[in-house]
C-alpha cells in the first residue's frame, strides 16, 4: 500500500538490540503499521570491568532499520518501548532520525516527503556514523570515549571507494569495512567527531569518513 498523503514526512527508525530479538522487533513494529524492514548484526561495546576481564565486553547485536511515515515511526517506537523495556538496562537502544528523501521502496511515494521541516526540530541527541577499514572499530570507539562518549555498535560492511581497492594476482580486491554508531549528546558531538577525526587521521585519503544525523527520538539511553 502507498502512502498518498499530501505532503508526508518520512523517518528512519533504528533499534539496536541483543542477537536473537530482531525478529520480534520486526514482527511487533509490522502490528504497528511499518511495512517492513532490514536486520544488521552487529557488536555492542560495554565499559564493564567484570566483563572486560573475561573478555566479554563485546555483546552481540541485532541492528534494526526501517522506513516509515512519521506519526507511524513515533507510534511504533512507543509499543517497541512498552514490550521490549527500552528502560531497563541493557534492553536495547531505539531512536529515529529524518529522512530527506528515499528511493527504491513503493511503500513511500518520494514525491510526497516533506523536506522543510528536516533538521529543523532542536535535538538532545545526535547519530555520528564512522566508515573505516576492518579492524579500526575499536580505535573508533576509544577516540570517541575520550572524548565522552559511552560507546557505539560496530555494523560490518564492504567498501568500494577510489582510494580502497588493492591488487591480489592482478585483480582488484573489495576490504571489508567496519561501521561504527554512535549515540552521543548534541553537545559534546563535535568534540566527538574531532576526536575520531585527529586519531583515525580521517583527512587523509581512504582512511574513512564520518557522518552525522539528527535524532528526533531516543529510548533506551541513559
Amino acid at each position: 500500500m502507498q502512502i498518498n498523503s499530501e505532503s508526508t514526512e518520512v523517518e528512519l527508525l533504528c533499534v539496536i538490540v541483543n542477537f536473537g530479538l530482531g525478529s520480534k522487533i520486526m514482527k511487533t513494529s509490522k502490528q504497528t503499521g511499518m511495512r517492513g524492514g532490514t536486520i544488521f548484526l552487529g557488536k555492542g561495546t560495554v565499559s564493564n570491568r567484570i566483563l572486560e576481564f573475561f573478555d566479554l565486553s563485546d555483546i552481540r547485536k541485532e541492528i534494526v532499520l526501517m522506513l516509515g511515515e512519521k506519526e507511524t515511526v513515533d507510534n511504533t517506537l512507543e509499543e517497541l518501548n512498552k514490550k521490549f523495556h527500552f528502560d531497563k538496562p541493557n534492553h536495547g537502544i531505539a531512536f529515529s532520525t529524518p529522512v530527506i528523501d528515499i528511493i527504491g521502496t513503493k511503500s513511500i511515494d518520494s514525491n510526497n516527503i516533506n523536506i522543510e521541516k528536516r533538521g529543523a526540530e532542536k535535538t538532545m541527541y545526535n547519530a555520528v556514523f564512522v566508515v573505516v577499514d576492518k579492524g579500526k572499530a575499536e580505535a573508533v570507539i576509544d577516540a570517541a570515549k575520550e572524548a565522552g562518549a559511552r560507546g557505539g555498535t560496530i555494523i560490518n560492511g564492504r567498501g568500494s571507494g577510489i582510494h580502497e581497492t588493492s591488487k591480489l594476482f592482478s585483480m582488484d580486491i573489495e576490504p571489508e569495512k567496519e561501521i561504527v554508531l554512535i549515540l552521543a549528546e548534541e553537545k559534546i558531538t563535535s568534540l566527538i567527531t574531532a576526536s575520531i577525526r585527529e586519531k583515525l587521521e580521517i583527512d587523509k585519503p581512504g582512511n574513512g569518513i564520518i557522518f552525522v544525523q539528527s535524532v528526533n527520538q531516543t529510548y533506551g539511553l541513559r
